[in-house]
């Protein structure tokens, strides 16, 4: 297939070059240029702008931070929906609103567009390694089109329902990770205090109910209190509060992430936006100094 990505960061390069492997035509554009130009050496075509990327192709594939960046790319000057024809098909692999990628299906609906939204979790790992979870939503014409794409990066492909169901099921998982990731920080910063043998601690935990994604690829970065980028402290935060928006339109009241929320505003406010979300740990590990 014909496929142009547009965003090229953590997850979107690596899914980029997973379309080159198999076998796809691939042409590439990101707001930074410099970061098409790995993609270009493998075979990628550059574009100028999204609207130049997506004329000719199959497919959009968008790869960016948050709902406004998916509007300006999509309906922006120069965007996807001035070079893409009917018939095509955007693919929004983005953390974005559910309530804004339904208003955007049916923006794209009127130009004979089709959207799948398609967020998708593994961390960089996943996407380096192409075994992301994908969850899926739109509707089955256009879910069953995008299909070789997802298939190119993903390890599990999951349709969930119409327009705006995928990005509601990442939000989800972001729910739940959230606890995650500050449950582990504060039972690795316990068993520091507590002196225990953290190595055969770790190998223990794992085999056991706590065993957990965030356990086996995180824990270690809180032994250490060292936090290289795997997953922006400053996008879960805009992820959850995604979760919260959503949680509130529908009469619930999630404690728990507006905790978790919190603490990450803490930790923006001190520098540490860019770490990785595993660094959730240093609010732990700072309750547990004593006076």
């Amino acid at each position: 297939m014909r496929v142009a990505v547009i965003g090229l960061g953590t997850m979107g390069a690596p899914m980029a070059g997973h379309l080159l492997d198999a076998g796809h035509e691939v042409t590439v554009h990101n707001r930074t240029r410099e970061r098409e130009l790995p993609l270009a050496e493998r075979g990628a075509a550059r574009a100028a702008t999204p609207a130049e990327a997506a004329a000719g192709v199959d497919a959009v594939l968008v790869c960016v931070s948050d709902t406004p960046d998916l509007d300006a790319v999509v309906f922006g000057a120069d965007g996807v929906a001035q070079g893409l024809a009917a018939g095509g098909t955007v693919i929004d692999c983005s953390t974005v609103s559910p309530s804004a990628t339904a208003e955007l299906a049916e923006r794209l609906a009127a130009q004979g567009i089709g959207l799948v939204d398609a967020p998708v979790s593994g961390g960089s790992e996943g996407a380096e390694n192409g075994t992301l979870t994908i969850f899926v939503g739109g509707s089955p014409d256009h879910v069953e089109r995008a299909q070789p794409i997802l298939q190119a990066f993903g390890k599990r492909i999951t349709h969930l329902g119409p327009s705006g169901c995928g990005q509601m099921a990442k939000a989800v998982n972001q729910v739940m990770i959230a606890g995650t990731y500050a449950t582990v920080g504060e039972g690795i910063a316990l068993a520091q205090a507590a002196g225990l043998p953290l190595e055969q601690l770790m190998e223990a935990l794992s085999a056991g109910a706590a065993s957990s994604w965030v356990l086996a690829n995180r824990a270690q970065n809180m032994v250490d209190d060292s936090y290289p980028l795997g997953f922006k402290v400053s996008l879960h935060r805009k992820d959850v509060a995604i979760a919260l928006d959503e949680a509130g339109r529908l009469g619930l009241d999630l404690g728990v992430s507006q905790v978790v929320l919190a603490e990450e505003d803490d930790l923006i406010g001190e520098g540490h936006g860019d770490e990785d979300v595993s660094a959730l740990a240093r609010i732990a590990k700072r309750r547990s100094v004593r006076p």
